[in-house]
């Protein structure tokens, strides 16, 4: 029993790496200062700017009066913006002028979008060779003038977007909703659904 427990401990017994340890030589001495230091007497004269200064007190009295012809204060117009839901009379879409009254005005507004949307639509060739489709949703305002701006969506993609972009930016210009009998802005928005069938 005893000769069983002597070669475990042998076993055990590890030799240890030899490891070398490496000299580096000690670092260079650093470079020796100038023996004599040469002072240099300024020859030239700088001559000082004084600058005055350009605040002045409470005390100080203005003589100067300036004169101030009629100064004409124009009014900038504010652009009323009120939504298509309400308005009293809705942007006429070229088309709908023999339209009666506001609701009619509304429909024969919505059919010619749809069949404006359907005439002018091109799927994205980069969106269908990917097979990417979906709903960009879309808002415009009609401004006063009855110009199409302030264009924005949001879609799955932005090919998707930028063909809604282009069909709206290329609505035809339209007679301006009003308001109380003053032409106003009128946003509108819109779904365009982007199917691969």
């Amino acid at each position: 029993m005893v000769l069983d427990l002597v070669q475990a401990v042998d076993d055990l017994k590890e030799d240890a790496p030899v490891t070398e340890m490496i000299k580096t030589p000690p670092p260079p001495p650093p470079p020796a200062a100038p023996e004599v230091i040469e002072v240099v007497e300024d020859t030239e004269e700088i001559e000082e700017t004084i600058i005055e200064s350009t605040e002045t007190s409470q005390d100080a009295v203005v003589d100067e009066v300036i004169e101030v012809d009629d100064v004409e204060v124009g009014e900038e117009e504010e652009e009323i913006t009120v939504p298509f839901a309400i308005i009293e009379n809705v942007p006429v879409f070229p088309g709908c002028e023999s339209a009666k009254n506001n609701e009619e005005r509304k429909l024969c507004f919505q059919e010619k979008i749809q069949e404006h949307i359907i005439k002018e639509f091109t799927y994205p060739p980069a969106a269908l060779e990917l097979g990417i489709q979906g709903r960009v949703f879309i808002q415009f305002v009609i401004d006063s003038k009855g110009n199409i701006g302030s264009i924005r969506m949001r879609g799955p993609d932005k090919n998707l977007e930028k063909e809604a972009h282009r069909i709206v930016a290329s609505l035809p210009r339209m007679t301006p909703g009003s308001q109380r009998g003053k032409a106003v802005s009128v946003p509108y928005s819109i779904p365009i659904n982007f199917i691969i069938q």
